[in-house]
């Protein structure tokens, strides 16, 4: 059923792309995906027109996205992430990871294979300029332990108000269920989601400490 659902949201979103005027895309040859997304995404970041044609054609791209991820990137499911307000580097990088199979996820990963380099950056651009809707804390005493955890081990990689870098992901404000989903994997070395980072620094979490954590940064701004 997974790999219908892939194949068809694939086709759809294979079909969109290609039937957008060729207006809508950069002047210079569209890349391909023997292109080198670091290279190209550097040459977009000098390149005001350029990064404004690729955000119109992340835009489109970022309209299928939104069966799953919601509009604007804001997910209306605790499972599935916000992909708003996202650093650029970072959400590149987790296209490239599904693409080469070092992250995994099937359905993730034949969408983004349908997709070109300029479609990935237009869409990553696309997704970092989008805000991040606010949810508040729901359990005040779980968050505030969260709080403690968080102040003492998270923000030295995720910044004080956890919005990570170019090579550390923005946590704040993301889905509860999945953050206690990937604090979980990282914990219990999963295969689909292992980090040597990550690994040391969740391994002696209890549930108690993960539901506290989620509590806290899911309310984060």
């Amino acid at each position: 059923m997974v790999k219908r659902i892939a194949l068809v949201l694939t086709t759809v979103l294979m079909a969109a792309l290609m039937a957008q005027p060729a207006v809508a895309q950069p002047s210079r040859a569209r890349a391909t995906a023997k292109v080198d997304l670091d290279a190209r995404f550097k040459e977009v970041q000098g390149d005001a027109k350029l990064a404004d044609d690729l955000y119109k054609v992340g835009r489109k791209v970022a309209a299928v996205c939104a069966n799953c991820h919601g509009d604007g990137g804001n997910s209306t499911k605790p499972s599935i992430p916000n992909l708003a307000g996202q650093n650029p580097a970072y959400l590149l990088e987790q296209l490239r990871q599904f693409a080469d199979g070092r992250r995994r996820n099937e359905f993730m990963e034949g969408m983004i294979r349908a997709m070109n380099s300029d479609e990935k950056i237009g869409m990553v651009l696309f997704y970092a300029a989008q805000e991040v809707t606010h949810k508040p804390a729901t359990h005040a005493g779980a968050a505030a332990k969260g709080q403690d955890i968080f102040n003492k081990n998270c923000f030295r990689c995720h910044g004080n108000v956890g919005r990570g870098n170019d090579q550390i992901a923005r946590i704040a404000g993301q889905q509860p269920d999945y953050l206690r989903l990937t604090l979980k994997r990282y914990r219990d070395g999963a295969e689909v989601r292992a980090n040597s980072i990550m690994t040391p620094n969740t391994k002696h979490m209890t549930d108690a400490d993960i539901e506290a954590v989620v509590a806290y940064v899911s309310s984060m701004p």
